[in-house]
C-alpha cells in the first residue's frame, strides 16, 4: 500500500499521542466500570447510576478511535513490507500476547468474578483446573465461557482485521488500493467529513444493534464487526492523505461542539423515563438517537485527531517511551483493577478515595510491570514488545527522520 501523498512518508506523531491518550482513557473507564450499574466482572457495593454520564463521555467513540488509529498504523506497516511478511509480524506481536494473556494475565478476573457473584470458595489453583478444561458450570444469567480473553478481545479482533487488510492489499494490489484511498480522501471534505462516516455507522447501529448484541466473542459479534472493521479500514485508507488530517484539524472545534452536544443528548436520553412512551413513539426516537450517538462518536474521533495534529504532532523521549509502553500497560491494567478492587472491599473506603487509589495504583503497577518486562528478553514477546536489538535499530532509524508509525 503506497502513500496517497508525500505526507505518507512522514511519521504521524500525533496519532501516537492519540493512541497513548486513548489507552489512558481506557484505564479510567475500566475503573469506572467498577462503580456503575452496568454489568462487569466485580462490582463496588457503592455501584449506581451517578458516574454513568461521565462514562458516556468516552463510551461512544473510545474503541472506534483505537481501531481507526490501528488501521492507520497498519497502512504504514504495509507500506514498508509485503502482505505476507506483515501478517507474520503482526501475528507474532498480537497472538503470542493474546495466548499468554488468556493463560496468565486474565484468569484472576473470572476467578474473582465467580468468587463475588457465585460464592466460589475453592481457591485460585482449583479454579485454574476448571478454567483450562473449559468448565461451563459457572452460571448466573448465562454461563461464564472459559477460557476467556476478557479485555484482550481487542487484540483478537485487531489480528483478524489485519488479516482482512492484508488480504485486500494482496488481492487488489497497491494500485487499486491507492486509487480507493484517493477517492476516499476526495469524498471526505467539507460537511461530508463529519456526516458520511457517522451516517454509515448510524445505518449499522439501526440495522444490527438489536439483532446482534455485543458479545466480544469474535464469531457471532456482527454488530461490532460492522462498526470496528470499517473504522479500521477507513484509518488505513486515509492514513497517508495529508489533506484529510488537515481537514480534521480545521474542523476540530466544530467536531468537539457536535460531540459534546451529542453527549448531552445521550445523557438526557438515558435519563428519560422510556416506559412512559408508546411503542410508536419509541420506534421514531430510537433510530434518531442512534444517529445522534454515531454523530457524537465520529465527531469525537475527528476532534481528537484534529486537536492532536494541531498540538501534539511532535516527537520526544516521552512519546517514544509511552508508545513502547502502552501495549504492555493495556494487557495488564484490567487484571490489576479487578484484583485491587476486590482486595480493597474489606477496607470500606469512600468511593472517591477508592477510585483515585485504583487509578493511581493501576497506572503505577502497569508501568512497573513494563519496566520489568522490557529488561527481560524472554518476556518481551509475551507482552507484544519487539526484541531489544530490533527496537534500538528502529528508534535509531526513525528518530528525526519522520517515518510513519510502526
Amino acid at each position: 500500500m503506497q502513500p496517497t501523498t508525500s505526507a505518507g512518508n512522514q511519521r504521524l506523531y500525533f496519532l501516537d499521542w492519540v493512541r497513548i491518550l486513548a489507552f489512558f482513557v481506557l484505564i479510567a473507564y475500566h475503573v469506572g466500570m467498577y462503580y456503575v450499574s452496568w454489568g462487569w466482572h466485580v462490582k463496588s457495593p457503592h455501584a449506581g447510576t451517578g458516574p454513568e454520564p461521565f462514562m458516556l463521555l468516552s463510551s461512544p467513540w473510545r474503541l472506534s478511535l483505537l481501531f481507526f488509529v490501528a488501521g492507520a498504523a497498519s497502512h504504514f506497516m504495509l507500506h514498508k513490507t509485503a502482505p505476507g511478511a506483515f501478517v507474520r509480524r503482526r501475528s507474532l506481536r498480537l497472538l503470542l500476547p493474546l495466548l499468554f494473556g488468556m493463560l496468565v494475565i486474565v484468569p484472576p478476573q473470572p476467578w474473582l468474578e465467580v468468587v463475588e457473584k457465585l460464592g466460589y470458595a475453592d481457591g485460585f489453583v482449583a479454579f485454574m483446573r476448571l478454567y483450562l478444561v473449559g468448565y461451563g458450570g459457572f452460571c448466573q444469567d448465562g454461563c461464564l465461557i472459559l477460557p476467556t480473553w476478557n479485555h484482550l478481545w481487542f487484540v483478537a479482533y485487531l489480528w483478524v482485521y489485519t488479516l482482512v487488510l492484508a488480504a485486500c492489499t494482496a488481492l487488489l494490489g497497491n494500485a487499486r488500493i491507492e486509487a480507493l484511498a484517493r477517492r476516499t480522501a476526495a469524498i471526505l471534505k467539507g460537511w461530508k467529513l463529519l456526516v458520511l462516516p457517522a451516517l454509515f455507522l448510524a445505518v449499522v447501529r439501526i440495522l444490527l444493534a438489536d439483532r446482534f448484541p455485543s458479545t466480544h466473542a469474535l464469531v457471532d459479534d456482527w454488530f461490532n464487526h460492522a462498526t470496528y472493521l470499517p473504522m479500521f479500514l477507513l484509518g488505513a485508507l486515509v492514513a497517508g492523505s495529508c489533506p484529510v488530517w488537515e481537514r480534521m484539524e480545521g474542523v476540530r472545534w466544530i467536531a468537539l461542539g457536535i460531540a459534546l452536544a451529542g453527549w448531552a443528548a445521550i445523557v438526557a436520553w438515558y435519563a428519560a423515563p422510556h416506559h412512559e412512551h408508546s411503542a410508536q413513539t419509541m420506534a421514531i426516537w430510537v433510530p434518531i438517537m442512534r444517529c445522534v450517538y454515531t454523530l457524537c462518536a465520529w465527531s469525537a474521533i475527528v476532534a481528537a485527531c484534529g486537536f492532536a495534529r494541531r498540538h501534539l504532532d511532535r516527537d520526544g523521549p516521552a512519546r517514544r517511551y509511552l508508545t513502547d509502553a502502552v501495549f504492555p500497560v493495556y494487557i495488564v491494567h484490567q487484571t490489576l483493577i479487578v484484583v485491587m478492587a476486590h482486595a480493597f472491599k474489606p477496607l470500606n473506603l469512600a468511593p472517591g478515595v477508592e477510585a483515585l487509589l485504583l487509578m493511581v495504583l493501576t497506572a503505577t503497577g502497569s508501568f512497573a510491570l513494563y519496566e520489568t518486562v522490557r529488561r527481560l528478553p524472554w518476556a518481551r514477546p509475551l507482552f507484544g514488545l519487539a526484541p531489544r536489538a530490533r527496537t534500538a535499530r528502529l528508534q535509531a532509524a526513525t528518530h528525526g527522520q519522520g517515518l510513519a508509525p510502526r
